[in-house]
């Protein structure tokens, strides 16, 4: 039998996980901070660290690395919000990081995203810093991101 052969990270995407389709529905998640293209999407989906979790009406995007897992996005389409999905996804999102051996999770938020900042005080996460001025709106109004933190897999 001979060796297996080594072959370059491929981007495995399905339906909704098109860096398309990721952007399309971040437009339509996000007017503040500014949306993500399609190739920036495209970018981070083909990082070796960086992973995708999905349900039917939306996505998150992480990236884990020396024991630390950080949620880069999360996007909910505005018709699904309310319902769930946000929670299964950071569900899903926290099962993966541990599944590569994190062990503590952080985000930013943006200080006007009280939708965010609710679903993640509900899910454990508990402020940890400020970052000023780190987002811009569509805009140009300057915001500050919060930074969370949860212990996971503990």
């Amino acid at each position: 039998m001979p060796p297996p052969q080594r072959t370059r990270r491929r981007c495995s995407l399905t339906s909704l996980k098109t860096p398309q389709a990721l952007a399309a529905l971040h437009a339509r998640s996000f007017t503040s901070p500014r949306p993500w293209s399609a190739d920036e999407f495209a970018s981070l989906l083909c990082q070796k660290l960086v992973f995708l979790v999905t349900v039917p009406s939306g996505f998150a995007l992480g990236r884990a690395i020396a024991g630390e897992a950080e949620l880069l996005t999360i996007a909910v389409a505005p018709n699904a919000r309310r319902m769930g999905a946000g929670r299964t996804l950071m569900d899903l999102f926290e099962n993966e990081a541990i599944a590569r051996e994190s062990t503590e999770s952080f985000l930013e938020v943006a200080e006007d995203n009280l939708a965010a900042l609710s679903l993640y005080r509900g899910v454990g996460y508990r402020e940890s810093g400020l970052r000023r001025g780190y987002y811009r709106s569509q805009s140009g109004t300057i915001l500050d991101a919060q930074v969370f933190r949860k212990t996971i897999g503990a």
